[in-house]
């Protein structure tokens, strides 16, 4: 165990284990939660799953040695670590197996059925660990606490109304410790007189960090230099906590009657009422927004009439068409229980989202058509619907129009709904002319690019389950008329005076944008004439109802606490009504969100929401999940928010405890820029509220740790050393704030451990030693270690220690290697025990071995040459995968080392990997120590029939199916040379499976090694075999289906195939040579028995 020798080296749970396979599971889960969910509040891109957050706090804060137990001598299970202290012939032993099982049960996030009695047992098991959790921590933090106070004990102690003496904890003055008490207990910390852990997050984005800190009793301290993620920041870790529950002092809309009315204020139906908390004002200002704005432009969104509707008895109510023919407005009848909702009266339809595409006029000048850039028509496509548009052609007026089609199955549509436009490249369906995708760009630079309306999707009739989908072709008209939505538009801006955004898009080339050269040029045009008018006056009624706020009698914090949520709200409608959302025609809430990807790409054909249908991309279904997740994070702490950088923390000496946080990675993601999106959309909405952070024309920029190349005059170089400096500045600082016992842990997105070389770097550089890595997969929606599945981490959490001032300098082959060995074979043995195998033992042992070449300021050769930490990393994996192949000997039985380079890779590849796709760089990162190469004349990937495929820059193992059927595969060169055991391996299960008489020619020609082969073909039989448990079985390793079980009926059959089968080849030989010498001549009778012509 590392450091478990070492009573004073404070041993986190987090360097020693973590259940990464359950809580990669449970975060998986957790993103197809919606109700309650942090991320309904508002959109942040790459927000960590909250379940392995919560992870990496609790055992950030929670020792080792929490879960320990007395482990006889003679019998040691094999999770007990090795300690010093031995009484009565036993020790103490880490308890791996419990942690597992409280961690385990620790990170589970909360189904949402209330009803149902699995769903409350789950909740309230899962609240109750987080109690117990809550106490692990403070417990934990007393006794560190206890050891500051002791160590401060020995500074001169301060008299009576002095302070503690310079160099003692700041704490002790702050909390006023009295100097007669020597021990900090849970409850001094309980009960204020002693401070909670504080825990950092300098790069804290959408919140989640800090917000399961708050939840596990820590003091979060968040901070963000990007505005709209200070927002975010406020909205989730500090209003809900402050006015989050009622209050019946405190005047609102929604509590019980005050007891002692005011004067005035809080006045609802004739009573002053009290604060009924958070959720509940924001429902009611939020329902009050929506009143106000349904009355300003709900007829911007007209009902429309059902083509296929048939009058009955439930027809009273139905409205009729006025004299000119034209469609009924949004006259709907309010819904008691839900005022958000409305009832639709019969004959009707509510639209959810209407479907546009953008057209172009066709190139040809001949011609002249109206030509959409529609990439697919689909509508709905599940088991037992399918329905898509079919273009029809209007040859009178030269346009397309659209018809919705539907069948059972979709060779019943009769057409093929994704042959359209591909990359804004669209064909001309009357005169066939190609409009190319530089004539498309063209066009929109000059602003000829128009819209078409294809097709509007509908709420479900009366007792009817699914979407009704309406052709432009079906019904006369769906929409507005663009001058009157133009009128609309310019009298609302000239009543609330809020603009559309006219802020510029970033320039042309900026990470993730490609609006640009089809003509949009501000965060205005990324909206419809519709889309704006909404958003336009929806953040104006936002702004009139703070205004009315005070007027009621709410103070004013409160009052700033619901403008802002419900400004986030107006956030949540642009996300989801702008031009570059589409439509999911495979289920869902129908309308994909703008940032479906962390990017701004051109859409072709875009879904508009409906801001008023009461299913979803609304602002009733804001009202319904926005105050949902707000009661989710209900907490008695409130964090520090504050808007800063994380090279400059505002923080003292030494303050924190614990710092957790998931920095931008290299060019990533360009938070700055996307944030525009909704920054440009706050301004408005907030008004004179939070001025000082939006009083600049857009998110600041200059300090952002991104290597983005427009802003280094296109430079990629400049680009990647400014990110790079700013790391390395952002830990300094993240060192200098951090008490000497405390941990830093990095939540990195890159797969591959080459890609940490940078970032182990400037770990290393400001001063931390790296002890552990943990890999966490938040991405798989199936069962985890399923055989297509490569089991590669979407994130990596690396752990640090603040390094001793005093490491110097390290001697490679003296100092560095011995200890990485020791380090890297422990790791392998403890978490092979413990059930991790794969990919994430190979990220766990390489994050361990890391610990020997970071506790050195630097690493040198012994003629004085420093070691680049690149090259380290390459030394560690090659480490791990050597100890990888002894473990996977012993579980085989066999001596897996003695066989040859390209089989153990191939064996390792399949153990690590399975049957998935690697980027080069890790692939060849992996052939590191193995003395094989991938590429060359003599690579892996080399010839028709190699062992390795390779296709653009991703590299996969080929199994025997794809190999076999080479009659010169496995035999040996033609120097004599034997030829690799997986070649010979490959053939023979081929030879059994298609031409099983030549097998014992095969056997005598090639000669394998039968023990080592055998040995390998056990290796790779791996999961078949093992008759164990699916977590016992994921140590083994796990090729393809089909050799798998081609290797089944091998060893199975060993002994009459191959044993029996290599002897009688011998006799074979030998009787032929015997008739040859006589005269005689074999008779060949072929694969089928018969005499062969």
């Amino acid at each position: 165990m590392s450091n478990a020798n070492n009573a004073n080296a404070d041993l986190r749970l987090i360097e020693d284990y973590l259940p990464i396979e359950a809580i990669s599971k449970e975060a998986s889960r957790e993103k197809s939660v919606r109700k309650g969910h942090i991320s309904t509040l508002h959109l942040w891109w790459a927000r960590r799953p909250l379940v392995a957050c919560r992870a990496a706090v609790y055992a950030s804060l929670v020792p080792a040695d929490r879960w320990v137990k007395d482990v006889d001598l003679k019998n040691p299970p094999a999770d007990a670590a090795k300690a010093e202290k031995i009484t009565n012939g036993k020790k103490k032993g880490l308890n791996r197996k419990a942690a597992r099982d409280f961690v385990t049960k620790l990170c589970r996030y909360p189904k949402t059925n209330p009803t149902k009695p699995a769903d409350i047992k789950l909740k309230r098991e899962t609240e109750a660990a987080i109690v117990e959790a809550q106490r692990h921590i403070l417990e934990a933090h007393a006794d560190r606490l206890t050891r500051e106070l002791v160590e401060a004990l020995k500074l001169p102690l301060p008299f009576a109304g002095e302070g503690w003496a310079e160099g003692a904890p700041s704490w002790l003055n702050e909390f006023e410790w009295p100097p007669d008490k020597t021990v900090v207990t849970y409850d001094d910390i309980v009960a204020g007189r002693a401070p909670r852990p504080r825990v950092l997050d300098m790069f804290a984005g959408g919140g989640a960090i800090p917000l399961e800190a708050l939840r596990l009793g820590c003091e979060a301290y968040a901070l963000d230099l990007n505005p709209v993620a200070h927002i975010i920041q406020l909205c989730t870790l500090v209003y809900p906590q402050k006015y989050g529950k009622p209050d019946p002092a405190v005047r609102g809309m929604t509590g019980p009657p005050m007891i002692s009315a005011p004067s005035q204020g809080g006045d609802t139906e004739g009573v002053v009422r009290s604060w009924g908390g958070l959720a509940a004002e924001v429902r009611y200002w939020g329902n009050w927004v929506l009143e106000r704005v349904r009355k300003e432009i709900g007829d911007l969104y007209p009902l429309i009439s059902d083509p296929h509707y048939k009058p009955g008895k439930d027809d009273v109510d139905a409205p009729t068409k006025g004299a000119s023919g034209k469609q009924i407005k949004m006259q709907v009848e309010e819904d008691d229980n839900d005022p958000g909702n409305a009832k639709v009266p019969p004959g009707y339809l509510m639209p959810v989202a209407y479907l546009w595409t953008r057209t172009v006029r066709c190139k040809n000048p001949t011609c002249g058509a109206t030509v959409p850039l529609v990439r697919q028509t689909w509508l709905c496509k599940k088991d037992g619907r399918y329905a898509a548009l079919r273009v029809l052609i209007r040859k009178d007026d030269k346009r397309v129009a659209f018809k919705a089609v539907e069948s059972d199955d979709e060779a019943g549509l009769g057409f093929d709904p994704e042959e359209f436009s591909i990359g804004g490249n669209a064909t001309c369906p009357f005169c066939g002319t190609v409009a190319d995708n530089n004539y498309v760009k063209s066009e929109g630079m000059a602003q000829r690019l128009s819209l078409q309306l294809m097709a509007v999707a509908c709420l479900p009739r009366r007792g009817t389950l699914g979407k009704v989908y309406l052709g432009d072709a079906d019904v006369d008209r769906l929409t507005p008329d663009p001058v009157e939505l133009a009128q609309v538009l310019s009298g609302l801006i000239a009543e609330g005076g809020i603009t559309v955004p006219d802020e510029p898009l970033p320039p042309y080339g900026t990470l993730g944008f490609r609006v640009q050269p089809y003509g949009l040029k501000t965060w205005g045009d990324l909206f419809t004439t519709r889309q704006q008018a909404s958003l336009v006056a929806l953040c104006a009624a936002v702004r009139d109802a703070a205004a009315e706020m005070p007027r009621l009698g709410s103070g004013a914090s409160a009052s700033e606490a619901v403008h802002l949520l419900l400004s986030s709200m107006v956030d949540r409608i642009a996300d989801f009504n702008s031009v570059a959302c589409v439509f999911n025609y495979t289920g869902g809430r129908g309308v994909v969100h703008t940032f479906g990807r962390h990017a701004l790409p051109m859409v072709w054909d875009f879904a508009e929401s409906n801001v008023f249908n009461p299913e979803a991309a609304s602002w009733p279904s804001a009202i319904a999940d926005v105050p949902a997740a707000i009661e989710t994070f209900d907490s008695p702490l409130s964090a520090v928010v504050t808007r800063g950088s994380a090279t400059s923390l505002p923080f003292a000496d030494e303050y924190f405890d614990g710092a957790v946080t998931d920095p931008p990675y290299y060019d990533n993601i360009p938070y700055a820029d996307l944030s525009d999106f909704f920054y440009v959309w706050l301004k408005r909405s907030l008004g004179g509220a939070k001025r000082e952070h939006f009083s600049s024309l857009l998110t600041p920029k200059k300090n952002e740790a991104i290597a983005e190349p427009m802003r280094h005059d296109r430079n990629h170089k400049k680009a990647f050393r400014a990110y790079e400096e700013m790391m390395f500045n952002a830990f300094c600082e993240a060192r200098r704030t951090l008490k000497s016992g405390a941990s830093l842990s990095v939540v990195y997105a890159h797969k591959t451990t080459m890609g940490w070389a940078t970032l182990v770097d400037a770990l290393r550089k400001a001063g931390f030693t790296v002890t552990e890595a943990w890999p966490l997969d938040t991405e798989k929606t199936g069962r985890l270690r399923a055989q297509d599945s490569a089991a590669l981490a979407s994130s990596i959490t690396l752990v640090a220690r603040k390094r001793a001032q005093s490491a110097g300098a390290g001697k490679y082959d003296l100092d560095v290697q011995p200890e990485l060995h020791h380090i890297v074979r422990e790791r392998v043995e403890t978490l092979w025990e413990m059930g991790i195998a794969g990919a994430d033992l190979v990220i766990a042992c390489v994050g361990a071995g890391l610990r020997a070449f970071t506790k050195y300021e630097k690493v040198e050769y012994a003629n004085g040459e420093e070691v680049p930490a690149a090259k380290f990393l390459a030394e560690v994996e090659g480490v791990v995968l050597d100890s990888m192949m002894d473990k996977l000997s012993g579980v085989t039985g066999g001596k897996l080392s003695a066989v040859d380079a390209a089989s153990r890779f191939y064996v390792l590849w399949r153990f690590v990997y399975k049957i998935a796709e690697i980027d080069a760089g890790e692939a060849i990162v992996f052939t590191y120590a193995q003395h094989v190469e991938l590429d060359g004349p003599q690579g892996l990937s080399d010839g028709k029939h190699a062992l390795v495929e390779k296709k653009k820059a991703k590299y996969r193992a080929r199994d025997y199916t794809e190999r076999g059927d080479d009659t010169k595969l496995g035999q040996p060169s033609e120097n004599g040379q034997p030829a690799p055991l997986i070649d010979a391996l490959h053939r023979i299960l081929w030879l059994i499976e298609h031409s099983p008489r030549k097998l014992n020619e095969f056997l005598d020609d090639a000669r394998p090694d039968r023990e080592r082969l055998r040995v390998l073909a056990q290796a790779l039989a791996g999961a078949a075999l093992s008759g164990k448990s699916e977590e016992e079985s994921a140590k083994l390793v796990c090729t393809t289906p089909a050799e798998q079980a081609a290797l089944g009926k091998l060893l199975a059959n060993w002994r009459s195939l191959i044993d029996e089968g290599a002897a009688a080849a011998v006799v074979g030989k030998k009787a032929a040579k015997q008739d040859k010498v006589a005269g005689q001549m074999p008779l060949d009778y072929g694969e089928g028995g018969r005499k062969s012509k």
